[in-house]
């Protein structure tokens, strides 16, 4: 996967066993996973693993979650971009999932939206994407402002692992938990 894309402030490119240490940082935080519906992470070697079946995505689908780094420090600030989704959620099937996170240190920031219109645009311009979902939580007012100022539009509620959440309608096609359509 060669992926390589430049914002002002930030390079998004292929997560690499290097990004361990910000992958922890970020996913040990239970602050990050107040809205992710699972635990946060206990040790590298489940990051580890996490790394390694992105980069099997890369290998079966040609596409997978992106790592965010932040150019002014060279520090892994998160991921966005696209996870092909082959099982049932919310009646959907072999879809492209858009999604970000961030490690907490980078809220607030402005990253969410550059770094997710970059991914988008990518993979709309470049990849030919035509359905695209994205989903949050129904009280993740940060995410749902994220995806609303990237074009997703609500397009329902539905619940993913009993949870409440909502889905989004535009052009082409994006989910939420908070379910999108871009």
């Amino acid at each position: 996967m060669n992926v390589f894309i430049e914002t002002e402030r930030l390079i998004i490119r292929p997560l690499l066993a290097t990004d361990c240490e910000g992958m922890f940082e970020m996913d040990s935080d239970p602050e990050v996973h107040r809205y992710v519906g699972n635990e946060p992470v206990k040790n590298v070697a489940r990051i580890k693993e996490v790394i390694g079946m992105v980069r099997q995505q890369y290998e079966d689908f040609g596409i997978g979650r992106w790592a965010v780094i932040e150019k002014a420090t060279n520090d892994f600030a998160g991921w966005t971009g696209f996870k092909y989704m082959t099982g049932p959620i919310n009646k959907h099937s072999n879809f492209y999932d858009f999604g970000y996170r961030l490690a907490r240190r980078f809220w607030g920031m402005g990253y969410a939206t550059e770094a997710g219109k970059a991914a988008l645009d990518y993979g709309i311009q470049t990849l030919n994407f035509k359905d695209i979902y994205a989903m949050t939580d129904i009280d993740n007012a940060a995410s749902r402002r994220v995806l609303e100022k990237l074009g997703f539009n609500h397009i329902e509620t539905f619940n993913y692992d009993a949870e409440p959440n909502w889905r989004t309608e535009g052009q082409p096609t994006t989910g939420y938990k908070w379910v999108g359509k871009f």
